[in-house]
């Protein structure tokens, strides 16, 4: 059974800019704007976790994740697989998969999602 498909749940929306994060029905016309700053909101997902907000190391994991167009979300985007995907949580961990990515050629948003920056990962 769909965990996702039974029940319209809140998704995560977050301001990088302002460093906070609500949860948020979806808007049909686009994202919502951030209550504090007025830009819009970035959809993070079903299962984003935000770090605190005088974390801004983390932060700025969070800004380079969303802004390769990845979300926080489990194994299946529907909910099915609760097995979360790996995002980098640190600055550290974003400029090393960054610097393999730029060494590869492999595309940024497929070196952010790794567990291991060097190594590919296998869909089970």
């Amino acid at each position: 059974m769909c965990f996702y498909a039974m029940v319209h749940y809140k998704l995560h929306y977050a301001c990088v800019a302002c460093r906070v994060s609500f949860k948020r029905f979806p808007l049909d016309g686009g994202d919502p704007p951030c209550p504090n700053c007025g830009r819009a909101l970035v959809c993070a997902g079903h299962d984003f976790a935000p770090p605190p907000r005088r974390d801004t190391d983390a932060w700025s994991a969070v800004g380079a994740v969303l802004g390769a167009g990845l979300r926080y979300e489990g194994l299946e985007p529907c909910g099915c697989g609760k097995r979360p995907r790996f995002r980098p949580r640190t600055g550290a961990e974003v400029r090393a998969r960054l610097a393999v990515a730029a060494r590869t050629g492999v595309p940024v948003a497929e070196a952010l999602a790794r567990r291991d920056p060097a190594v590919p990962e296998e869909d089970d």
